[in-house]
């Protein structure tokens, strides 16, 4: 029995939503303070950069030009695709992350539109409080780090 490109779409669609709602809690949990403290704590000790709770990057993911999408999909390597945003902690693992945004937009307005930045303007990301610097009397916030995009 064959099955159409619709129905498995549904099927993709619908399974990978059951298990993002039922693994998310457990091994993607929303940050806490206390997890941001731990992810310094971590880029510190492995990295020796103070006060950092996450690297961010995007990244392209190459797809198939959705019908009647125009050039929204376009992105500047010359290939259809939607953009994975991240932020890892020091030992490479997700924090969070943000799929689906157009390829032709930059990496700043990827940024602009996703739900982390969303929660750092509405300031509902629990940050921990600006510390003072190991070895100095300067008191600086918590950072992401990321490349010049």
């Amino acid at each position: 029995m064959r099955i159409s490109k619709s129905a498995i779409a549904s099927i993709i669609k619908e399974t990978t939503c059951a298990i993002w709602t039922a693994l998310q809690a457990q091994h993607m949990p929303s940050p806490t303070e206390e997890i941001f403290q731990e992810i310094a704590k971590d880029f510190k000790i492995r990295w020796n950069f103070p006060n950092c709770v996450g690297s961010i990057d995007g990244q392209h993911i190459r797809i198939k030009c959705p019908p009647n999408s125009g050039s929204q999909y376009f992105n500047y390597k010359h290939y259809h695709s939607i953009v994975l945003q991240a932020v890892v902690d020091a030992d490479l693992k997700f924090v969070t992350v943000d799929v689906g945004a157009y390829g032709k937009q930059s990496d700043g307005g990827v940024l602009r539109y996703s739900a982390l930045y969303q929660s750092l303007v509405t300031r509902s990301l629990k940050l921990p409080e600006d510390t003072v610097l190991p070895n100095s009397e300067t008191t600086l916030p918590y950072v992401f780090v990321g490349d010049e995009a």
